[in-house]
């Protein structure tokens, strides 16, 4: 756990200005790189020492067998896991023979620095070995966005005081030894050595290992070529085995004197390919760099960022933490999903291997509307991932004797991968999720050619499922029964709010693509009967309320159950789940992430139209006090309807909190990889919150207020084609359209139109006042120990 300040607070970079080995997981965890389809974790060039060794390969998994005590019909048998492939990282030194390994001699000092603009992560050190010889040692190493398979790293050994003699091992690794898991053994055996060789090459400067998984089949190749400067005599020497390939290089430097090793790094997998297909493929992405060279990477790299960062930036103005880590969010949001390409997005993005490298709705609900406003070409392979797994999804409703597509709670490939069935089989809020991010992705970009070839049978598929799932009741009302919400303190109720209003968008949202692309449609089986038959089970979909209280309910029946005892559960006692059984969780008012206050995110209109601001004050009120945020999900959520019903100070905890999570560990599991939810929620909680943008079809809304401790806050949206900035002071906002046509949006319930030509300025109201709100006790917002 990080519990003094490890980084050092700067607008653009993260600055890690000495090596701390308790935290050396973490560090590797945020100094991460990837591009969405490649993902090295930041350890050390050396490899050793390290807390988790990782180079991934977006979609690369292992299967095993899932443990039940007892079987039941429709449980998933198998699990998938992602896997450490062949890491190409691996630049080890030895000076005058000695190891340069830091736990040994004396490091003189010691700085890594992730720079969020040019996209790299560099290193500086200086060490003197056991036997006195000094060096300094600077790296630069980077992830390509521009060149999906690529990776590289530009290491440097110059000789300090002393003649030198300098041996450098550029290597290839597959099957390192990985600390022991702590979860199931099967997993463990199945993961043990998962790479099978293939085929192995050295030749000059060039080397190359091809692996095959044993049990899920698939090829993964990785080839390195490099770039030697250094002085005369300067020789190399390549060689490859079973499992290590390695070009070695030596040298003798006087003081003052480099030797530099560019090295280029190209991946590939495919569970189809042959072996000499996919060692043409990794030569060929070889080639291809090298046509670039170092510096061609480095420059494509800094403008792609460019390019982004125009498009995407958030500037912060009273809080340096809060500007650092909302940079430091969008950058890995980005990294998670650029070069995807039609693979998920995993809840750890490609940074550790926390939740077996699944992806679970956290895309779809939490990373996807950051991107679509950012980055939106990254949405439509996102979305396509889920378009490819159709078939899966259609057997696993099948299974449970269900139309249309099930999709599943946690996946790599595919199939249904948790062994848990209340959320395996239960949780189909998934489903709204999916849906309601192809629909987001077409109403900010104006893709009618994705919405056709893609979106719609998304759409129809879930929408099917949710009109199986459900029944109308003799008074016409329409229910869905029996069903996991996003809280997982509460499992298999009936009619969960938020599940029926985001499974009410879902089945007016395919209707209404059904019309726009009649053809298509019928091609789909799609008739009129169908498609009256969704919207009148969203007209009647039943939304729980209590009258007595006023507010609505999580789900049906959920306020009269007994409040979890807050008094007596003693603050080491959270997260409750690894304290108190499932069974205690279940039925009662404790909350473990937003769920019901979800909903008034995600479906704010409904409750704004149906009731008023009042009504989602209430609700905000009443839950809490019950939400205990064991989930990093949770935070963000909070802080925009804490910001909408003006509890700004209480946004702005919050907001700290979702933002500060994996700079300070605030989960103390930073180790296994990055919250991307968490991160992507950093810049929910500023737009969506302070900034109060809303969806409205083809047309935003905002409705900004700032709290006190910031002076101001400005932000870049793309829409339709356009640009537009938010530039929020104390008292006004700016509304500028950078480029594209003119736009219409709306302030605080006033429409605006604003063109190239000049911004628009509107004064910013003064929030509602209202009494705030009690957290459990505890269970204050947690905005870290530096703040």
């Amino acid at each position: 756990m990080i519990t003094d300040r490890s980084y050092a607070v700067e607008p653009w970079t993260v600055r890690e200005t000495a090596l701390d080995l308790g935290v050396l997981a973490q560090s590797e965890s945020v100094f991460a790189l990837s591009n969405g389809h490649v993902g090295w974790r930041g350890n050390l060039d050396e490899g050793e020492p390290h807390g988790l060794p990782g180079s991934y390969l977006n979609g690369v998994h292992e299967v095993h067998p899932l443990p039940y005590a007892e079987a039941g019909y429709g449980y998933p048998e198998s699990g998938q896991t992602v896997i450490n492939v062949t890491n190409g990282k691996i630049i080890r030194l030895l000076v005058d023979d000695e190891p340069f390994d830091l736990r040994y001699g004396r490091l003189v000092s010691h700085e890594r620095v992730l720079d969020l603009r040019r996209g790299v992560l560099e290193r500086t050190c200086e060490w003197t070995s056991p036997a006195g010889s000094t060096v300094r040692v600077r790296s630069t190493r980077l992830v390509s966005l521009t060149q999906r398979a690529v990776a590289a790293v530009a290491y440097e050994v110059e000789a300090v005081g002393d003649r030198s003699r300098v041996v450098i091992q550029s290597e290839l690794v597959a099957n390192e030894s990985l600390p022991e898991p702590d979860g199931d053994p099967r997993a463990a055996r199945a993961l043990k050595s998962p790479l099978e060789q293939e085929d192995d090459f050295a030749s000059g400067n060039r080397l190359r290992l091809v692996h095959r998984t044993r049990r899920s089949g698939l090829r993964v190749a990785v080839a390195a070529d490099h770039v030697v400067t250094g002085p005369e005599r300067t020789t190399t020497r390549s060689e490859s085995g079973i499992d290590v390939a390695r070009l070695t290089v030596t040298s003798v430097l006087e003081p003052g004197q480099t030797l530099r090793v560019e090295k280029l790094v190209a991946h590939g997998w495919s569970g189809a390919r042959s072996l000499p297909a996919m060692a043409d493929q990794v030569d060929a992405a070889l080639a291809a760099a090298a046509h670039d060279g170092w510096a061609g990477l480095l420059a494509g790299q800094r403008a792609c960022l460019d390019d982004f960062w125009a498009g995407a930036d958030v500037e912060v103005e009273g809080d340096e933490e809060i500007q650092q880590a909302v940079r430091f969010a969008l950058f890995h949001v980005l990294q998670a999903g650029a070069r995807a390409e039609r693979r998920a997005i995993p809840a750890k993005g490609l940074t550790g291997s926390g939740y077996d490298g699944h992806a679970f709705w956290d895309t779809e609900m939490f990373v996807l509307p950051v991107l679509t406003h950012t980055a939106p070409r990254a949405v439509a392979e996102a979305l396509r991932w889920r378009y490819n797994t159709l078939d899966e999804a259609r057997e696993r409703a099948a299974q449970l004797g269900l139309a249309g597509a099930a999709f599943p709670w946690r996946t790599i490939a595919g199939p249904e991968g948790s062994a848990y069935w209340p959320a395996g089989t239960a949780a189909f809020h998934v489903n709204a999720g999916i849906a309601d991010a192809a629909a987001r992705y077409v109403e900010a970009t104006g893709d009618t050619d994705f919405e056709r070839e893609t979106g719609l049978e998304l759409l129809v598929e879930t929408a099917r499922l949710w009109r199986s799932l459900g029944h109308h009741d003799t008074h016409g009302v329409f229910h869905l029964d029996g069903v996991t919400g996003p809280d997982e303190y509460s499992a298999v109720a009936d009619d969960n709010t938020y599940t029926n209003l985001m499974a009410r968008q879902n089945l007016r949202a395919a209707a209404d693509a059904a019309e726009r692309h009649p053809d298509r449609a019928r091609h789909l089986g799609v008739d009129e009967e169908e498609s009256a038959a969704w919207r009148d089970a969203a007209d009647a979909m039943h939304i729980p309320y209590n009258d007595e209280l006023g507010v609505h309910e999580q789900h049906a029946g959920f306020t009269r159950y007994q409040r979890w005892d807050f008094d007596a559960t003693r603050p080491d006692q959270y997260p409750l789940l690894l304290h108190f059984p499932y069974f205690d969780l279940y039925r009662k008012q404790v909350v473990k992430q937003a769920d019901l206050v979800l909903a008034m995110y995600t479906c704010g209109d409904w409750f704004e139209q149906e009731y008023d601001e009042e009504q989602i004050a209430r609700n905000f009120a009443y839950y809490e006090p019950l939400t205990v945020r064991d989930s990093s999900l949770s935070a963000c959520c909070q802080a925009v309807v804490a910001a909408r019903t003006g509890h700004l100070d209480l946004a702005y905890a919050y907001t700290a909190e979702a933002a500060l999570m994996d700079l300070e560990d605030l989960e103390h599991n930073t180790r296994d990889g990055l919250h991307i939810a968490s991160l992507a929620g950093t810049w929910m909680a500023l737009v969506a919150g302070f900034g109060g943008m809303r969806r409205d079809g083809d047309r935003l809304r905002f409705a900004p207020r700032l709290p006190e401790r910031l002076r101001r806050l400005a932000f870049h949206v793309a829409f339709r084609g356009r640009r537009l900035r938010v530039d929020i002071g104390a008292d006004k906002v700016t509304y500028a359209l950078l480029e594209g046509e003119p736009l219409t949006l709306c302030h605080h319930g006033e429409p605006l139109t604003v063109g190239t030509d000049e911004p628009a300025v509107r004064p910013v109201p003064p929030p509602v006042r209202r009494p705030a709100p009690a957290q459990p006790r505890h269970r204050a917002p947690n905005a870290g120990g530096g703040r």
